[in-house]
């Protein structure tokens, strides 16, 4: 390690989709049958454990062990498979990774591990450097959750969860190794009784990239949780996420390879505490407390000794910090009837060359119903009082009906949500004149949706109609209105409308297909300061980076307890960017071509574990089989073909 922080010391077209192999235990490899699961039960929706029933928005659950044998080790990956997302990376492993969801900005979707928040302050979030190693589950909740989760959560919410340990103690071990000089290495242990219960695990990334120089990535990952529960009553659950990453990369913002020292560095720290208590049979109160420290280093000395035009020789050091705490009471008037009332603290704080912070409070009460006779219902209600930019009021609602005889679910909802500006935004920087009189960027939504099981169950057919209108974005200016004004404004809107549809299929045993489609129509409705046909906002365009079609599908067979085969297959229609050619040439619209890439996977189980004697299994993958060359952004290639080797063992 080359750099630390001392926060972490202080605290027709495609066919086949989701499947593969991987470092995964064995005994859970060979229990795989699909890696995406509509689970009867899910927690982010409403902030506590919901039967799906009742959730009126789309969900999506990604189970970590079905990752793990599909030889999935960066969440980036898992996510491009589900309908409604669109990942954007600058190529290699390690470089800037953004997520775009239902077509709102890439700031738009909050981020919790384990309920912490681990967005920047004002949504940034950058996902190169998730791993899913000790994952129990990820949650995808599309559409907008302020009401529960304040800032950020304005096209909706991933969460990660942390691997519960039960059982007697367990350890398992796998290491790969493929292609551009790529490996990684992952352990963990877990066990625990009905009382008290552990996981433990660490994982270690390494690559030397795709360019020939100044491309190497490393990823330390360390995570673990431990739950208590004393009584009947109480429960305690105890989380930590600590990730330690390095990247270097020689390309330029349009591109161009041309540095070959430059680097970043970052170290994330993530603790949670969560305590449960029922106070009578139908009141329980719970508190959760959270910290989130990120260190970001940027670091680009001279190549030589001719190296002095510009910022090519340049480096910066940030740091943030988030505390927050939040207490909320659910009073369950029947099994079928629960309303929840809570208040949350939240204090950000940036360090660079100056030290901020804000502090928001906030108060929300929602309540849940159903599922009485299949009908479901949901309404909240949330009031932000920031100290930076005031008052902010959010409200969400939906309702669902299942017909009993068809089976036929009927669901829709409304809502709003909001993101805070960023610190740079607010406040005066470097280069810029901040604004303390920034609004958040705010959005209202709405969405129907249809889900329908054919065939016993074996079939089930989805879709799911969404409106959303952005308003009050901000854009910074080089030419502010008068001497010593801000360069930031609540000035453009946008719109993004889409059909969402999926099929999963299981129609032999062993065998599972599954497919998704998105049609997404987004449009600039007011460019704000953006001015001529090349930028960024032009009334009438689609955004930037959003493809208008994506198509997803695929296939898994389990041959017995033996092996695991399957395929993905995922096509992205053309999409816009901006391409930036140098000064003083201005930047100029282009459209990225549609690509498809195609994913195989192999897990084969040699050995079942046996009492001493430990389990042994195999495995294989091969991303971007045909080698398709395609950019995600332009003037950065993606990855090409990448082939996985390795092998796990279980005691």
């Amino acid at each position: 390690m080359c750099f630390h922080f001392s926060s972490f010391r202080r605290s027709v077209v495609p066919l086949l989709l989701l499947a593969g192999a991987g470092s995964v235990p064995v005994r859970a490899a060979a229990q795989q049958d699909t890696a995406v699961v509509l689970a009867p039960i899910v927690v982010t929706a409403h902030r506590r454990p919901t039967s799906r029933e009742v959730v009126t928005s789309r969900v999506t659950v990604i189970s970590g062990d079905a990752l793990r044998a599909q030889g999935i080790t960066q969440l980036v990956d898992a996510l491009r498979t589900v309908p409604g997302l669109s990942v954007v990376q600058t190529g290699s492993f390690g470089s800037v990774t953004s997520l775009f969801m239902r077509g709102g900005e890439s700031d738009y979707v909050q981020v919790l591990v384990d309920g912490v928040p681990v967005n920047e302050p004002g949504g940034a979030y950058d996902f190169a450097h998730l791993t899913v190693d000790n994952i129990e589950r990820i949650e995808i909740l599309r559409g907008p959750a302020s009401v529960v989760y304040g800032s950020d959560a304005v096209t909706g919410v991933v969460q990660i969860f942390t691997r519960r340990g039960a059982g007697p103690p367990r350890v398992t071990a796998g290491a790969r190794g493929g292609t551009y000089g790529s490996g990684d290495f992952e352990a963990a242990v877990t066990g625990g009784s009905e009382q008290a219960g552990y996981s433990l695990g660490v994982s270690h990334l390494r690559s030397n990239g795709i360019y020939a120089f100044n491309n190497g990535y490393r990823n330390t990952t360390a995570s673990g949780r431990f739950h208590y529960t004393p009584d009947e009553r109480t429960d305690l659950n105890f989380t930590l996420r600590y990730t330690d990453a390095e990247f270097h990369f020689p390309t330029d913002g349009a591109g161009n390879v041309v540095d070959s020292n430059q680097f970043t560095a970052n170290e994330v720290t993530t603790l949670g505490i969560d305590v449960g208590r029922y106070f009578t049979d139908r009141i329980q109160g719970r508190l959760h407390l959270a910290l989130n420290d990120i260190g970001s280093l940027f670091d680009d000395e001279q190549d030589g000794p001719a190296d002095t035009v510009g910022f090519f020789a340049f480096r910066s050091q940030t740091e943030l910090r988030t505390r927050s705490a939040d207490a909320r009471v659910n009073v369950y008037l029947t099994p079928a009837a629960v309303v929840t009332g809570g208040a949350s603290i939240e204090q950000e704080r940036q360090r660079t060359d100056k030290d901020r912070t804000r502090l928001n409070r906030a108060y929300y009460a929602q309540v849940v119903v159903g599922p009485l006779s299949g009908l479901s219902a949901n309404a909240g209600l949330r009031l932000d009082d920031n100290e930076q930019f005031g008052t902010f009021v959010t409200f969400r609602a939906g309702t669902g009906y299942r017909m009993t005889a068809t089976g036929t679910r009927i669901t829709a909802s409304v809502g709003t949500g909001f993101k805070e500006p960023t610190f740079f935004e607010t406040f005066d920087g470097a280069f810029s004149v901040g604004n303390p009189d920034l609004e958040p960027e705010r959005s209202t939504s709405w969405e129907v949706g249809l889900e329908q099981p054919l065939a016993g169950g074996r079939v089930v057919l989805a879709g799911t109609y969404f409106d959303q209108r952005f308003e009050d974005l901000i854009q910074f200016t080089f030419s502010p209105p008068g001497p010593g004004d801000p360069n930031y404004f609540n000035v453009a809107e946008a719109t993004a409308r889409g059909i969402e549809a999926e099929v999963r299929a299981v129609p032999v045993r062993g065998l599972q297909l599954s497919a998704s489609y998105t049609y997404l129509s987004t449009e600039v409705t007011d460019s704000g300061f953006n001015a001529g046909p090349d930028a960024a906002f032009v009334v009438g365009d689609r955004l930037l980076r959003r493809p208008t079609h994506a198509f997803t599908t695929g296939a898994v067979y389990r041959f017995e307890d033996r092996a695991t085969l399957g395929a993905t297959v995922r096509y992205i229609g053309d999409r816009d960017d901006l391409e930036f050619p140098g000064f003083p040439a201005p930047p100029s619209r282009v459209a990225l071509q549609a690509h498809t890439v195609v994913d195989l996977s192999l897990l084969v189980s040699l050995l079942r574990p046996r009492g001493p004697a430990p389990g042994l299994a195999l495995t294989a993958r091969v991303e971007n089989v045909l080698d398709e060359d395609y950019q995600e952004i332009v003037g950065f290639r993606a990855r090409g073909r990448t082939v996985w080797l390795g092998g796990t063992l279980e005691y």
